[in-house]
């Protein structure tokens, strides 16, 4: 990017302050290595979710096409719990809301009372009364 009376060359500003890797990007993006990338013009995906701690995790099994059975337990279950509050509407009655939450808790106490491999994930049980409000929201909207 050129500034007004810059003559495409380092500034002594730039060869001073800059970083190795801020050096590096501004070289590649003068090679124009930048240009033309998939998805260039296009909107982030998902840019209209609300945020979740484990944004990562939801991109990195739709990306590589995996299922939860293929991620750590703990893991797993966090997607679960995603996957359980983003599919409330598909629920016909309270009770099948709260069956969903009972099992999601069984086997989320089970994980918690087992040891874990991979990386450390917070397993939380989820509230079957909260969920029942989301889901009566939801219905009602």
């Amino acid at each position: 990017m050129k500034r007004a009376g810059d003559d495409g060359g380092v500034s002594e500003w730039q060869s001073r302050f800059e970083s190795l890797i801020d050096r590096q990007i501004r070289e590649a993006q003068e090679r124009g290595e930048f240009d033309d990338l998939p998805g260039a013009g296009k909107p982030l995906r998902a840019l209209d979710q609300p945020y979740t701690e484990d944004w990562w995790l939801n991109d990195l099994v739709e990306r590589e096409k995996i299922g939860s059975h293929a991620l750590p337990p703990a893991l797993a279950l966090r997607k679960d719990a995603q996957d359980l509050m983003a599919s409330l509407s598909t629920h016909r009655s309270e009770a099948a809301v709260r069956d969903a939450v009972a099992a999601y808790n069984e086997r989320a106490t089970q994980v918690m009372r087992t040891p874990q491999r991979g990386p450390a994930a917070v397993v939380r049980l989820l509230d079957a009364e909260e969920v029942v409000r989301v889901w009566r929201a939801r219905r009602a909207g």
